[in-house]
């Protein structure tokens, strides 16, 4: 028997998912119309949009923009969150100017309270 998914994994990745196994390079565009999940990094100039989650198993330093067709509870999700800008639905943020600590543990950014917050992912279910 195989390992049980947790509950929350099936709500972040269904059947409208597309794989990428690639790095993205800088002027390179992926828009799809559910979830995206990349195998590889956003690099600066790259951009992705989705109307479902973004996973990355990597790091974002590109565009990203969760959500696009208004979900509000659409997240992204990666292993480094440096992106030049990310976007849950109509919300924007931008890196902070300072550097911070990078984080040794993936990242999940999700609209709590009406603002984008990015937080350490602890697979945790959150509403």
């Amino acid at each position: 028997m195989g390992r049980e998914r947790p509950s929350y994994a099936g709500e972040m990745v269904d059947d409208n998912t597309i794989l990428i196994q690639r790095t993205l390079r800088s002027g390179q565009k992926i828009h799809y119309d559910g979830n995206i999940v990349i195998i590889g990094d956003v690099n600066p100039g790259a951009e992705v949009v989705a109307t479902g989650n973004i996973i990355v198993m990597g790091a974002v330093r590109g565009v990203v923009h969760a959500g696009a067709g208004g979900n509000e509870r659409a997240m992204v999700l990666a292993f480094r969150l440096e992106p030049t800008q990310l976007r849950i639905a109509g919300h924007i943020t931008r890196p902070p100017d300072e550097q911070s600590l990078k984080p040794e543990q993936p990242e999940v950014a999700r609209i709590k309270n009406g603002v984008v917050t990015i937080e350490i992912f602890n697979g945790e279910r959150h509403g």
